[in-house]
């Protein structure tokens, strides 16, 4: 089939070299150029931790996370070109002062996996349990919880190597050229036989439902700091992260505000990111800022994704809000279940909302 793709974020370049190399004759529109500086999908740490996310999210997500956890692995390896990929666990800590949250947090790590039997269970760590994971920390950190199985890979890498293949795999690119739903009537003679729309923010004018929740994350280069996997600090503002990329590259992250601003870090973020990391490792003090991010993730209101079938030959795939690289995978499984069969199984069992709409 001719199949058009319009958004060339995370989900639009997975969706393309599935699609491509199933046989299909792909073309692909996005607003941007080839290095996604503009996509949700740069602005991340690409953290794959369903258990942990399962304190701020719904069990959808968590079920998705698991399901894509898997299939991460199996991804990277249909690509030419090696992505880092690590699922070494997650560490979490808190300070004194926080111990109330991390009760809390804790509570709800035991009440999942309870309900999802799939999930590792937590595993609660004294000093001497966090030194064995990160000898760095044992003597700041009088315990912790220990999430195994959780993972990662490096999002920049990612979408370079998937670039690549659509080269490869002879997709036609066309950079920073928008295009809407409405410029193609799929299925007419000279137009594709289908319009998938993964345009994250780019589609709000035809999914009004959608608005942007403002991120920023900062990455920074720390060869004093020896963390060997992502470790998230219990924050009474935000859930922090710092995720190690390899080569003393750290990503830290993430704020969370209802905005679509998309204008520079704030003075206010920089300096609770930076202290907070500071507060885990203060080999972090002589490390360098490599790069400042801003960006906006699309959600809907139930801050959950869903896929829209416009007629019987467009499908929008949206709302991924901070969850993308978590639950990506789960959502092209979906698509393709639904494009093959025009029905998806596994859409019912991880609960994946698929709404049919007029064409």
């Amino acid at each position: 089939m001719n199949i058009v793709i319009l958004g060339a974020g995370l989900m639009g370049r997975l969706l393309a070299c599935q699609l491509a190399r199933a046989g299909h004759t792909l073309e692909l529109f996005d607003a941007g150029g080839p290095l996604a500086l503009n996509s949700a999908a740069r602005a991340a740490a690409a953290m794959l931790a369903p258990l942990a996310e399962s304190a701020i999210t719904e069990t959808p997500v968590v079920q998705m996370g698991i399901h894509s956890l898997k299939r991460w692995p199996e991804l990277i390896a249909q690509l030419d070109e090696p992505v880092f990929f690590q699922q070494a666990g997650t560490l979490v800590l808190w300070h004194r002062q926080d111990a109330p949250e991390a009760e809390r947090f804790s509570r709800k790590m035991v009440a999942t996996c309870e309900a999802l039997p799939d999930l590792p269970k937590v595993q609660h760590l004294d000093a001497d349990g966090v030194a064995q994971l990160e000898p760095s920390l044992g003597a700041r950190f009088p315990q912790g919880l220990y999430l195994a199985g959780e993972g990662q890979l490096d999002n920049h890498q990612l979408l370079a190597v998937m670039l690549g293949q659509l080269e490869r795999l002879k997709v036609k690119l066309n950079w920073d050229s928008p295009r809407s739903l409405s410029d193609f009537s799929p299925g007419q003679p000279g137009q594709p036989d289908w319009v998938f729309d993964c345009r994250g923010l780019g589609a709000k004018e035809q999914w009004s439902a959608l608005r942007g929740v403002r991120g920023e994350i900062i990455t920074l280069q720390a060869p004093e700091v020896k963390l060997t996997r992502p470790t998230r600090l219990i924050h009474p503002r935000y859930p922090l992260y710092i995720a190690p990329k390899g080569d003393d590259i750290f990503v830290v992250g993430a704020t969370e505000i209802e905005s679509d601003d998309l204008s520079p870090i704030s003075v206010r973020s920089t300096l609770e990111l930076l202290s907070a990391v500071y507060s885990v490792d203060s080999g972090f003090a002589e490390g360098r800022v490599l790069d400042l991010v801003t960006q906006c993730r699309p959600a809907l209101p139930d801050n959950l994704p869903s896929i829209r079938r416009l007629g019987k030959r467009v499908m929008q795939i949206n709302g991924l809000y901070r969850h993308g690289y978590l639950i990506a995978p789960a959502l092209l499984d979906v698509v393709m279940e639904l494009f093959q069969a025009n029905s998806s199984a596994l859409a019912q069992t991880l609960s994946v909302s698929v709404q049919d709409l007029p064409g």
